[in-house]
Formats: structure tokens, sequence, C-alpha cells
């Protein structure tokens, strides 16, 4: 009809489609929590869990069968490889070093080259975020003096820690040989590895049992030998205890992956505290009668600073403060009764 206006047609706005990550380890504490957080950005994630989801592809793969990780790793822009070994100390009456590096070691460094070579068959991955631990680091100098402030450089030696043998040492060994050999593979073969250094993580979590590093954290609470062991030795070599939220860590995983400027290791560090200030932190939290059965090392009025400097400087903030932490990690024990109610 002559005069009448016609509406031009919408132009349709194209929708890039949403991410989609790989994660390894998915059924661990920062695996099952890394894979909540990116299903509630909306991301596809591909990893082995239970009671998958719209957004949740599970894949069966075995990480020392190489070529396993191909489908998985498969359509996928990034990999988090959070998978890692838990065992601390070797109990054997074989050679002890032997024994730990054919059944410990050796198969943790050939399920991180198989899955690196996984990645290099796909272009669309852009880059792999490695879970380290602050156990490969180590606050004293070579002369067995504090240093005033840890930062990602000052790296334990394969030989201190085998000569030492504190306890944890095989996982202690296991994460500093992988991530070495994840670094080489990926500097010789062109893949953007970045690598978070997690401290001592606590808080609410997704698994059936209690996390090791909650267990750690707790042993001056539960008077468990073995975890106060382990979380004494941390505190030898680090001059404290480093901590880090678990909401906050996995947080860092997405960051770094996402961070374009981001490269190399990330020390991932809200605080730390020596062990008689968590004592008392914990204590406070939820008193005990076991609490006094250990006791802890004298600590220094100042304790070396364990520094999250490069991560903030990336723009990387933290959610959650030491005591935060605390209280969400009591609450969730209490409330998975695994332990006792201590307030009216």
């Amino acid at each position: 009809m002559e005069g009448e206006l016609i509406a031009p047609a919408k132009e349709k706005t194209a929708v890039a489609p949403s991410p989609a990550y790989c994660v390894t380890g998915a059924t661990g504490y920062i695996g099952s929590w890394l894979v909540k957080l990116l299903l509630g950005r909306g991301y596809k994630v591909h990893a082995a869990v239970r009671n998958p989801g719209d957004q949740l592809r599970l894949f069966k793969a075995d990480l020392l069968e190489e070529g396993s990780f191909d489908e998985a790793v498969k359509g996928c822009n990034g990999v988090f490889h959070v998978a890692a070994s838990m065992e601390f100390d070797a109990n054997t009456n074989e050679n002890i070093e032997s024994y730990v590096r054919s059944n410990i070691i050796e198969p943790a460094i050939k399920g991180t080259e198989n899955l690196l070579k996984s990645c290099l068959k796909f272009n669309t991955v852009k880059r792999v975020v490695f879970t380290s631990s602050i156990s490969t680091i180590t606050a004293k100098d070579s002369n067995g003096n504090w240093r005033s402030v840890v930062d990602e450089s000052c790296q334990t030696t394969f030989d201190h820690v085998l000569n030492a043998k504190a306890s944890g040492w095989v996982y202690v060994l296991s994460k500093l040989l992988t991530e070495e050999i994840a670094f080489k593979f990926a500097n010789e073969n062109c893949i953007d590895l970045v690598s978070v250094i997690t401290t001592t993580v606590a808080g609410p979590f997704l698994t059936t049992t209690v996390p090791s590093s909650i267990q750690m954290l707790l042993s001056p609470v539960t008077g468990d030998p073995k975890y106060f062991s382990l979380l004494s030795a941390v505190n030898a070599r680090m001059g404290s205890i480093a901590l880090v939220h678990i909401e906050d860590i996995c947080r860092a995983h997405v960051f770094l992956m996402e961070q374009a400027r981001a490269e190399g290791k990330y020390i991932c560090c809200v605080g730390s505290c020596p062990t008689t200030e968590l004592i008392n932190l914990l204590a406070q939290e939820n008193p005990s009668s076991n609490i006094q059965r250990l006791e802890a090392e004298e600590d220094s009025s100042k304790h070396p600073e364990i520094s999250s400097k490069k991560l903030k400087g990336l723009g990387f903030t933290y959610k959650h403060g030491i005591e935060d932490m605390i209280h969400q990690t009591i609450t969730a024990c209490v409330d998975h009764g695994v332990l006792p109610h201590t307030r009216s």
C-alpha cells in the first residue's frame, strides 16, 4: 500500500558459544569445586564426576594410558590438570626410594605427559592450568635461614626433599617433579601452561570424605598424629601455615585460565599464621579438649611473608579471609558429623 512504512528486519546477533573446559581430578576437593564454579558460570565441562548435568559431559579416562584423554580434551578451550597422587609417605619394606619412584612419581609424570600429548592433538586448547602446591616452595634459603618474603622463585630442591624425608616427603617429590616435567614438556611443544601454587585449602567441601588439607588443618582439634605431623612439617618449612579458601583457589584457576597476561607460576595465598596462632583460632571456633593434647612448635614473632603479589598484580582479589575460612571449615565438618557440636 502506498505510503505504508515497513519496519526494517532486525539483524540476528550471533551468540558466542560458551567456553568448554576439561577438568582432571574432578572428584577431588579442588576438582569438584572447580566443576561447580565453571558450571555456575554457564561453561561446558568435560570431567569424570558423579551426577552429570546438561552442561557436563563425562569421560572415562586413564592418565596412564596414552590417548585416553583425547576425547575428554577434544573441543575444549582449556584444560585444568588438578589430578594428583595424595600419597604422603611410603610404608614399605622394599627399597623405599625405588618404590616411590616406580609406584608414585613415575605414574604421576607419565599421566601428566599423556594429558599434555592429548592437548597437542587439538588446536582448540589455548591453555593448560596446572595445580601445583606450596609443598614445592620453601621459606628457607640455601643456608637454612628464613627469608623475609617467599615468592614463586623460592622452590625447594629434589635432593633436599629426598635427604630430609620430612613428613609428607613423597607428596612433595611427586608435585615437584610433575610440575617440572609439565613445564619442560610445555616449553618444548609450545603449550601455554600456567601453574597455580595452592596453599592449604579449607572451607566447605563437596566430597564424601574429608579432604586431606582439611584433616591437616584440623589436626590440632582432632588429635590426629599423622596429619599434625604434616602440619608441623609445613610450619617448619614455611615458618607458618599459608591458607586459601576453596572458592578463592578455584576462582584463581579460572582467572589464570582466562587472563591473557598470565604466565609461569602463581602462589595463591590470602594469608598465613604460625601453628600457635592457628590453634588459637581453631580453639575459639570449636573448643575441644583434644586441642590441648598436641603441642605446636614455638613460633617466631615475625614469620616469613608468603607472597601472592604476582597473582594480585594481575588483578585477582580474594573473597575470604582466614577467620572466615576457619569458621566455614569448622561449620562444614560439624554439619557432616566429622566434629561434634560444642556450642549450645
